[in-house]
């Protein structure tokens, strides 16, 4: 245990209640069965009074004090459990079956504190003033809390005056979901959000499956890696940044549909809208193209968003944005033009070079013409794709795994879909001709040797699956964290994400 010495007053407090609830003979962490048999939601909804009294003549509940209001022989308490709030009446001559008033005087006024989580026995009943509430006939201490909460102050059931510092709120998730039980409801969302997608995508036959974590060449995007070590092969491994390959080798193995909720890893910058740890979905199907995943990912996108939300529209922040289908579709040159002013389509690295200082945007000189291409799109253009549009046929440089355009030279069969202003999917018409994949890596190493830390390995057991041949392909990578933002209105990825990375506490004991 920790000393006194970094502990608050209150949490000194605490610690001397728990010294006295164990002289009382009470256990303060009791062996963990409870009968509970009912919750805070279920009897709020199902309660009618007179009507149904009888059903509710001895409930059983559990869950964490929030609030106690004292008045001599009987004290009201809030309750709160995984399913909302519900009001107990605690009459001490209820909870006393003897002449010793101990439990009620002594440990129910003076030793139990907000926090702390308890189970009871009683009856339903409604109040005067109309509230339904439990009237206490035991109770029971399940778990005594050391440290304080932060205070919520309420009113007629409304909070005004949330406890909102992100630094407390993504830190300490757990006391975050103690005092704004609303949070909750973004991760119950998220879940459902998950099976909706699986369900579409089961239901049409695709095969979830689960690819490595520990790579040993990090491929399948243009990111940098974690490195890590394992100690009995004394060799390097990469967390993932993409399971692209893996799941590209399962359609050479002869699965026709595979998808994977994979947990990817980069090494790379935190801010709103990027975490160095994230979920994406990513599925290959064999012997479709990438006007067909856009048409399916449309689908997929209004189904989840009715099946979250009941409609295709949401909010983020003061803007609807429509989920339904169809979706704008627009090249990235036009784009570009669009917003620029400016045809970048014939250039080469030197004029784009010279476009980006026009434009006032970053360029230096590890960047090819792929990397100057997407610093201007990603200036000048994404922000301004509010309704779901596909960002379609980009130039080769930009896409090392995608194949070559059927019908328009030096463009390959891509597509990003922006929704928000962010990249939502990336999505490719698969490169299967191992001999033009070999030239594309060899294409990436050369900017790894200038600089690049986010050019592509050669991944050369990759290369040897496609040399046996892999079907017509189409893949697509869908950021499920932006997914569940646009989908839940919420402003930062923290705000979807449990335990997000936070950089590491001082003087923590």
């Amino acid at each position: 245990m920790m000393s006194n010495t970094h502990l608050s007053e209150q949490e000194i407090i605490r610690r001397e209640k728990l010294v006295e609830l164990e002289k009382l003979g009470i256990n303060p962490y009791p062996a963990p069965l409870y009968p509970v048999s009912t919750n805070a939601a279920t009897i709020k909804a199902t309660y009618k009074g007179e009507e149904n009294k009888a059903d509710f003549a001895d409930v059983c509940l559990a869950g964490r004090i929030m609030s106690i209001r004292d008045m001599g022989k009987a004290s009201f308490a809030v309750l709160q459990d995984s399913t909302g709030k519900i009001q107990l009446y605690v009459k001490r001559d209820d909870i006393c079956k003897t002449e010793d008033k101990t439990l009620y005087d002594k440990v129910w006024k003076h030793l139990m504190d907000i926090g702390d989580i308890i189970g009871v026995k009683g009856f339903v009943f409604t109040t005067k003033t109309g509230e339904t509430s439990v009237h206490v006939s035991e109770l029971t201490l399940l778990s005594k809390s050391l440290r304080p909460l932060p205070i919520v102050k309420e009113k007629e059931g409304e909070t005004f005056d949330a406890v909102t510092d992100p630094e407390f709120r993504y830190r300490q998730r757990y006391a975050d979901l103690i005092v704004n039980p609303q949070v909750k409801e973004t991760f119950i969302k998220r879940t459902k959000m998950n099976n909706a997608i699986r369900e579409f995508l089961n239901e049409r036959g695709a095969l979830e499956v689960e690819t490595p974590v520990l790579q040993s060449i990090p491929g399948g995007a243009a990111a940098r890696p974690f490195i890590t070590h394992h100690n009995t092969l004394d060799v390097p491994f990469y967390l993932r940044i993409a399971n692209e390959l893996y799941l590209k080798r399962l359609i050479v193995g002869g699965f026709d549909w595979v998808y994977e909720f994979s947990r990817d890893f980069r090494n790379e910058g935190m801010d709103r809208t990027h975490n160095p740890e994230f979920t994406i979905l990513e599925w290959y199907t064999a012997y479709k193209d990438y006007f067909w995943m856009m048409e399916i990912t449309e689908q997929l996108l209004e189904k989840t968003a009715v099946t979250i939300n009941g409609t295709t529209k949401v909010m983020s922040g003061d803007k609807e944005i429509d989920m339904k289908a169809p979706y704008k579709r627009i090249s990235i040159f036009d784009a570009i033009k669009e917003h620029t002013g400016i045809d970048v389509s014939g250039m080469d690295e030197k004029s784009l070079r010279e476009t980006c200082q026009k434009l006032n945007i970053h360029a230096d000189n590890t960047m090819g013409k792929a990397k100057l291409i997407d610093e201007i799109f990603g200036n000048k253009c994404e922000p301004n794709y509010i309704q779901p549009t596909f960002i379609i046929d980009y130039p080769v440089e930009m896409s090392p795994l995608t194949k070559k355009h059927r019908s328009k030279p030096g463009l390959v069969e891509r597509f990003e879909l922006m929704v928000n202003g962010k990249e939502i999917a990336n999505a490719y018409s698969e490169l299967n001709d191992p001999l033009d994949q070999r030239a594309r890596f060899e294409e990436q190493t050369k900017l790894m040797e200038r600089g690049d830390d986010e050019a592509m390995f050669i991944d050369y057991d990759f290369l040897r699956a496609l040399e046996y041949a892999m079907p017509p392909t189409s893949g697509i990578g869908i950021g499920i964290d932006r997914l569940c933002m646009l989908l839940t209105n919420q402003p930062s990825i923290q705000d979807v994400l449990l335990f997000p990375q936070m950089r590491p506490e001082n003087n923590l004991e």
